[in-house]
């Protein structure tokens, strides 16, 4: 970064708008260049307020229609109404005050006919959504231009709206941006893109791409400015990204060959020994994962698969030519029951071959260990020594793998499942357990956004699974409404209609006890001028504001289906966390056997739990999990013959994020699609670090599902630059903005990711 773009804001805006502009993260020049408009208003052109979902903080141009101030009925204090629009929709703004004094200003300000920029988080009141206590602006009245032309010609420009807070609206900030960026010369501004990238792509310096988006005259301007920088930054994370590439190339792996066709081992064993034939999709992947393993460099490679897809079986095959290679593979589970699933699993699929050096094991025949933390010494002590000597050619377990006492004889490939449960250093601590860098094999059934993200960027090496293999029947998803007692009553009717017929059935809560926590959600902070606005406020003549209906738990549940009528006589069992292990197992044997036929039970089934009887699952305040959460849940049901029927209950407003998401479950059963949708509303997350919220992200306008053909041509491009200057010695802006965007927490993700 130069010392123009270094430079603290305190010293070039001034310590008041510093002190706002910190609030959002912009602490020096380049920050706030850096914060770029979401997007631009035209004075001429109202917003679309239909588009405006529930809960989002948002910046609106609209007309004002009214404007009316009155005291309030059942309370002290005066209340301020006005109603904006966009011609057919309208929008109502809410301010409140001890005294209407305080309100004739804003009155006065919001005539009737006037335009305006109006910021705020949009909520509901009697079914009319509305902003409380917004900051606006009136076009026109507000702005500073210095004499009538160059208002004139200031009302015509596009205006940037930028990402802002109650502390700091957007139009507050445009003026800071163009106190740094007006005096700023092409030498302040050093551009990480190469001359002759840029001349390829006919793309102008990074100078002029800040003023093109900054200080557009037209909707030409920004748009150029934007795909200048929207190329920039997909070609500064993609040098990175070949510059990782690079040495990893050159680490060295032991290489796990396959056995020659016709020549004994365990794979050959188990291959023949199947009793289904492999999909297409899974004999093609593990041609790529074996071509992989037989490198003397780590493969890195993602396994998508859909739920019930087959990814265990192409797993464990890669594990079983390590195997026949002298290595061992350990497979990582994010909690026990997984974990305990996996080894069970395992342990089934390969028969006498998982009884190695036992009386009637197989002759090529290895062992599968389990570790986890609860395991008593002597099973523990047992585990350890065949993971030490060898004897177990696999090892499943928890983080229990972490641990130091932990040693193998030769660990050849790790195996991460929904490696999103784990963090980097939790991986890592794994692989350096082996002697030479061991192979990777991370499997997800819906990816996460930063998966998502890792894989479109072409850091990982990736393969996907999208058949079903024969014999398994659909699932069907419906929303249920929590308060409709007749769609509630249903969904008892239905579960028990399932378990008359012989399944089962999951009803899956978010907490376990009803006294647990549940946190609400408080209405926003009204400005200095006004009184702070209650929580939960819905309807300020109200005598009490009403609040969101708390989580359901596992334990009320469970006594109120044991004494329902629709589900009277029926064995209701539960599962949660902080049950003993020998619990949970034994309430899962009882669920498989049937001893129990209704489980109700947390997120803790969410993955890796195999029971083909289970076709119908309950999943109630499903609108407060995500999108991966609920598609995994979904997919513990349908795993038979018989089809499989999921019941999202939900109280999210249509509209609302939430909302979008129970729905689209219900639309849709393809987890990339859900993958993609799940980055609409959450944004990629921070794709050069380990975090997995969209707020911290690196990316500013680069939007991986929109943008795959923008990140294909700047990894080209970046690949040739890397290979001919691997230090980037004569590309110095390109190392430093690498540098700059890579602080040492996220060069280590990427060193060991």
């Amino acid at each position: 970064m130069s010392d123009r773009l270094a430079e603290p804001l305190t010293r070039a805006v001034g310590t008041r708008s510093a002190g706002a502009l910190a609030k959002l993260g912009l602490e020096t020049v380049g920050d706030l260049l850096r914060h770029y408009p979401r997007r631009y208003g035209d004075p001429g052109r109202l917003t679309d307020l239909g588009g405006l979902s529930l809960g989002e903080h948002v910046t609106i141009v609209a007309q004002v229609r009214s404007a009316t101030v009155r005291r309030m009925r059942n309370r002290a204090g005066a209340i301020l109404e006005a109603v904006v629009t966009d011609g057919p929709q309208q929008l109502s703004l809410t301010f409140f005050a001890k005294s209407p004094n305080v309100l004739r200003y804003h009155e006065q300000r919001l005539a009737p006919g006037r335009h305006g920029l109006f910021t705020g988080v949009v909520g509901m009141y009697r079914g009319t959504r509305q902003l409380t206590h917004p900051d606006y602006k009136i076009i026109g009245m507000d702005d500073d231009a210095e004499d009538a032309e160059s208002a004139v010609l200031e009302a015509s420009r596009p205006i940037p709206i930028y990402p802002a807070s109650a502390s700091i609206p957007s139009w507050k900030i445009q003026p800071a941006v163009r106190t740094v960026l007006d005096p700023l010369r092409e030498e302040d501004v050093p551009d990480p893109v190469p001359d002759a990238v840029r001349e390829r792509h006919g793309l102008g310096t990074r100078l002029e791409a800040l003023r093109d988006v900054h200080e557009p005259y037209d909707e030409k301007q920004w748009r150029r400015g934007r795909d200048r920088l929207r190329f920039e930054e997909a070609f500064v994370l993609q040098a990175a990204l070949a510059q990782r590439r690079a040495r990893a190339a050159a680490e060295p792996a032991t290489a796990r060959p396959p056995r020659a066709p016709g020549e004994p081992g365990i794979l050959a064993d188990f291959d023949a020994a199947l009793p289904f034939t492999l999909t297409q999709g899974q004999r093609e992947v593990g041609e790529e994962i074996a071509a992989d393993l037989a490198l003397e460099r780590p493969m890195q490679r993602l396994l998508q698969g859909e739920v019930g897809s087959g990814k265990t079986v192409v797993a464990l095959r890669a594990m079983l030519q390590v195997i026949d290679a002298g290595g061992q593979a350990a497979l990582l589970a994010p909690t026990e029951v997984l974990a305990a699933q996996h080894a069970r699993t395992l342990r089934a699929l390969l028969g006498p071959l998982a009884e190695g050096g036992f009386l009637g094991g197989a002759e090529h025949g290895t062992r599968v260990a389990l570790l986890t933390g609860s395991l008593g010494a002597a099973a523990r002590k047992e585990a350890l020594l065949d993971a030490a000597s060898g004897a177990a050619g696999i090892v499943v377990g928890t983080h229990a793998l972490l641990s130091e006492n932990v040693q193998f004889a030769d660990l050849g490939l790790v195996v991460v499942d929904e490696q999103h449960r784990f963090g980097v250093e939790q991986r890592d601590a794994l692989r350096a357990k082996a002697r030479t860098s061991p192979h990777l094999l991370v499997m997800t059934a819906t990816p996460i956004p930063r998966t998502v993200a890792m894989t479109v960027f072409g850091d990982l090496e990736t393969s996907s699974l999208t058949e079903i293999p024969a014999g398994r029947a659909g699932i069907t998803t419906h929303v249920v409404p929590a308060g409709n007692e007749t769609w509630m009553e249903r969904t008892w009717a239905r579960v028990r209609e399932e378990v008359d017929a012989g399944h089962r059935a999951y009803v899956v809560c978010a907490r376990i006890h009803p006294d647990e926590p549940d946190a609400g959600t408080a209405a926003p902070r009204g400005d200095d001028d006004f009184d702070e606005v209650p929580d939960f406020l819905l309807d300020p003549d109200a005598p009490d504001a009403a609040e969101r209906a708390p989580l359901r738990a596992v334990l009320e549940v469970a006594e109120e289906l044991r004494a329902h009528p629709r589900l009277a006589g029926l064995a209701v069992g539960v599962l949660h966390g902080q049950m003993a292990p020998a619990d949970k197992d034994a309430v899962m044997a009882d669920f498989a056997s049937g001893a129990v036929q209704v489980l109700v039970s947390t997120t803790v089934v969410e993955v890796g739990v195999d029971v083909p009887e289970a076709t119908v699952m309950v999943v109630l305040d499903a609108d407060r999990f995500g999108i991966s959460q609920l598609h995994q849940l979904r997919g513990r049901v349908g795993r038979g013959s018989a089809a499989g029927l999921c019941l999202l209950v939900s109280t999210a407003q249509p509209g609302t994020p939430a909302a979008t998401r129970v729905e689209t479950l219900a639309r849709t059963t393809d987890g990339f699609e859900l993958a993609s949708v799940d980055l609409e509303l959450r944004s990629e997350g921070d794709v050069l670090g380990a975090a997995q919220s969209g707020r911290a992200s690196s990316l500013r306008l680069l939007r991986v599902v929109k943008d795959a053909d923008v990140i294909a041509t700047a990894r080209a491009d970046a690949a040739d630059v890397v290979a001919h200057d691997p230090d980037l010695a004569d590309h110095p802006a390109l190392a430093a903005a690498i540098r700059e965007q890579l602080d040492p927490e996220r060069e280590e993700f990427l060193e060991r990711a």
